[in-house]
């Protein structure tokens, strides 16, 4: 038995006319043919279990996207741009190379300071895209006006929905969708948001039977750099493969050079590991204290390698030019910062330009493990 259609929600007055408290109107689900089709497919074969799978899995996330919707002022029925972008999954990648919940491409990442090079890639962080996702929001509906353009263009991209506003002298958006100046994607993007919505608001009225997962929970605590995980996790008490989830976006597995690094780990992790990091400075003490030699500070009580040992890529720089300013050879960066013969930098890319041993004799001092 099919439900009942959603109900009504458009009101008599244009969306831009409503505003909310914080400033911006609320998010207008329509009932419309080509939302009651969404509706109806996502409740229909092999989808249906897909359905409850996002569902369920979005209790890891919608209490902290709320909470930062809140904050921005926006209305929280956004969160289904998610639902339809990655089913909720925190890892999702696009045959395009768009990534995580929001599915940024990572030049509109880097636009919105996430950071994404050879060692991090934030779009895979959940909060961190998240906040991202709330500008970036936030700039289009200052553009378009309408959450629905806002969805468009989020989508096609500004440019394509502009021209489209702009040839056809509207900003109804199902106007734009009877023309061809949308893709066909575009449309079913914006109406699969809206179905999303409705089923997302009360799913047990369209059939859906959803046990949500319980909301990721974690504790930040700032680590070494240049650390693997499986280092650290051994230190926290926790299994590899759980700090690797948690910190998915580190790309190879372990902290960036350069500087402490502000590490996810489970609820009760953060003390057994600064206990852990007590325990190794103080054996270092020990240690020293044994040979008669000065003191040393401990590996993992330092803020890590000297900033003259990272370099941060520049706009037109090559490996071949960094390694000959800091009378190192192209193969020495290459190997030390992990890359393949085909691999390019970035603007923004950190290399390590000195080895440690290097670096530690220069000093006078000791680094991390």
């Amino acid at each position: 038995m099919k439900p009942d259609p959603p109900e009504q929600r458009e009101p008599p007055v244009s969306e831009t006319a409503l505003v909310t408290l914080g400033g911006l109107p609320p998010y207008v689900v329509q009932d419309r043919p080509e939302v009651r089709y969404f509706v109806e497919r996502f409740q229909t074969g092999y989808r249906r279990a897909v359905v409850e799978r996002w569902l369920s899995r979005s209790g890891r996330y919608l209490e902290m996207i709320r909470e930062i919707f809140a904050q921005r002022g926006l209305p929280e029925d956004l969160v289904f741009t998610a639902m339809i972008e990655s089913g909720f999954d925190s890892v999702a990648v696009s045959r395009a190379g768009a990534k995580g919940l929001w599915q940024f491409m990572a030049p509109t990442a880097r636009r919105y300071g996430l950071r994404v090079d050879r060692w991090v890639d934030e779009r895979l962080d959940p909060e961190k895209s998240t906040r991202a996702a709330a500008s970036h929001l936030k700039d289009l509906f200052a553009t378009f006006g309408s959450w629905h353009l806002v969805q468009a263009a989020y989508n096609a991209g500004e440019m394509r929905v502009a021209r489209a506003v702009q040839r056809l002298r509207t900003s109804d958006f199902w106007q734009l969708s009877r023309t061809p100046l949308l893709a066909e994607e575009t449309k079913s993007f914006v109406a699969a948001i809206q179905a999303a919505a409705l089923i997302g608001r009360e799913p047990d009225r369209y059939g859906f039977s959803v046990t949500p997962e319980d909301p990721l929970r974690y504790e930040v605590i700032h680590v070494p750099p240049s650390t693997p995980l499986k280092r650290l996790a051994g230190m926290s008490g926790t299994a590899g493969g759980d700090l690797q989830r948690l910190n998915a976006e580190l790309r190879l597995a372990q902290t960036p050079p350069g500087s402490p690094y502000a590490l996810k780990v489970p609820v009760g992790g953060a003390s057994i590991m600064r206990a852990a990091f007590r325990r190794e400075a103080a054996a270092t003490l020990a240690a020293a204290a044994r040979r008669g030699a000065p003191h040393q500070p401990a590996r993992g009580a330092q803020t890590g390698p000297s900033a003259r040992n990272i370099h941060v890529v520049k706009a037109q720089e090559t490996v071949g030019g960094i390694a000959k300013r800091y009378g190192v050879s192209p193969a020495e960066i290459v190997r030390w910062n992990q890359l393949t013969s085909a691999a390019r930098i970035f603007p923004g890319d950190r290399l390590q330009v000195t080895l440690a041993a290097r670096a530690e004799k220069e000093e006078g001092q000791g680094g991390f493990r």
